[in-house]
Parts: structure tokens; sequence; C-alpha cells
């Protein structure tokens, strides 16, 4: 039987995964940044239709040639679109790969209705594989049950709100934002119980993620030199996308790896 790596190897070919060919330009800024263009390859926008357009509404990570995954919150019953290769959405740029989408599975336990009670995670099956080159390449994904620990380095990315209500980003922006371990995410003056152990935190100084950013990745490069999508933006604070103690809450995407190899193994 094959695992969800060899598969993942097979696909992915000579890019493999979470090797860009552009390499970040990564800082410790305080707040959010432009990134340097087709560095995070991986990053794909999810959009969907409005009247004769297309509009922005999440992120979300290309995993395999034919698979992204994203938030279960972003998904609705709309008509969606995946774009990959995107920068700067006010300009054409040549390298968007622009697919519609064959198959939406959410996480069976995902409730609409309780953001917090976990399970925030859902996949999508382009209809037709991405092309990969040197601007459209996926991330890898972590094993089952890694974690990653306390201040770990890790840097969000998106097309979010630059700022409470405002306006979404026209470039991708990424912001460091450092993880904060569990038993200090779930303590009673930081998000206390609501932080299930297949959540991770990030940030929670004057960093974070917001609006728009959701279902985009947590990159953490691990110990080989790759990076790793060890996130899915699921949540900030209903006060404001910086309160302080109320980190970016993701959904651990080590805590779904089995079910992601089932889903891609199968459909």
């Amino acid at each position: 039987m094959m695992t969800l790596a060899s598969v993942l190897l097979l696909v992915t070919g000579a890019y493999g995964c979470g090797t860009p060919t552009f390499e970040p330009s990564v800082s410790r800024v305080v707040n959010g940044e432009d990134t340097r263009p087709y560095s995070w390859p991986w990053q794909i926008s999810l959009q969907y239709r409005s009247g004769p357009k297309y509009r922005h509404t999440c992120g979300g990570t290309l995993i395999a040639p034919n698979w992204v995954m994203t938030a279960g919150h972003c998904i609705g019953s709309r008509t969606y679109r995946v774009v990959l290769g995107e920068y700067d959405f006010t300009k054409q740029e040549n390298s968007e790969e622009i697919k519609s989408v064959e198959r939406i599975i959410v996480h069976p336990s995902w409730n609409d209705n309780c953001v917090s009670c976990g399970n925030d995670i859902a996949l999508i099956k382009l209809a037709t594989p991405a092309t990969l080159n040197d601007k459209v390449q996926p991330s890898c994904l972590p094993e089952s049950g890694d974690v990653v620990v306390h201040n770990d380095s890790c840097y969000i990315t998106g097309w979010g709100r630059l700022y409470n209500g405002g306006p979404i980003a026209s470039k991708l922006q990424q912001a460091h934002l450092p993880v904060v371990g569990h038993s200090t995410c779930s303590s009673s003056d930081w998000w206390g119980s609501m932080i299930k152990s297949s959540m991770v935190c990030a940030g929670g100084d004057i960093r974070s993620g917001c609006h728009g950013d959701s279902g985009g990745p947590l990159n953490c490069k691990g110990s080989n030199g790759r990076w790793f999508v060890q996130g899915v933006a699921s949540f900030v604070s209903s006060q404001g996308c910086n309160t302080i103690r109320r980190p970016t809450v993701f959904t651990r995407t080590s805590s779904f790896t089995e079910w992601i190899s089932d889903i891609m193994l199968h459909y």
C-alpha cells in the first residue's frame, strides 16, 4: 500500500516539496510586509463567483498538483475557483494558473456553528492538475503527530485585510509569527480551554492573521531545510486581529495527516 509520502514524491517529481525556486526574504519585522514575488509558490487564492466576476475569499496551500488544503469555514454553497502562481491582484502577471474545482471535501467533524470545536480543514481537488514550475510548487506536509515547539519561527502568508475593517492586500503579504506552545496558549489569560490539541497558535503580540487570510498556511522550516505547512489559518479574536495574548489559531496539520492521506489516495 502506498503511503502519502510516496504518493507525493511520485506526483511532485523534480520539484519535490517545500523548496521554492525564489527563496523567501524572511525577516522578523513586527508587522506584515510584501513577500518576495513567488517565494511562497504553494500559496493559492480561493475565489468565489459573484455575478460575472470572481472575488478572493480565503487562502490555501497546494499540497500536490491536483490538491489544495484550506479551512472548512471557507467553504459554502458558492461556485469556487483556485488561482495559483498569483502575487499581485492588480496585475496580469502571466504566471497565474486558474483552476476549476472538481470536488471539495470538508472534514466530516467540522461544525459551521462552532469554529472553536476544531476540525476546521477541507481539501479541494482541482479539475486539472497544476503545472509545476518555478512559481507554482507544493508545500510539504508534516508527519502525523508532529508538533512545532514554543517560539519556533514560522510565517503566515496571505492577502488578508491589512488592518481591522481595512482593504484586502493587493500583493501577497507575510508576517513572522512565532509559535505559542499549547500549554501557554490554552492558559486562562490567553485563549484558555478553547484551544484543543488539534490546533496550533502563533503570534499574540501585535502580529496576526486577519480576515481573508483564513485557510492559508502557517509556514515553518524543517530541520531538512524544507518548508512545511504546519497549520491552516482558522480564527482570530473577535476583539480584533491584533489582540494581545489572542494569537492566530490554526488547525494543526499533523493532527489530520492520516485523514488527508486517506482522501488523496481514494479520490
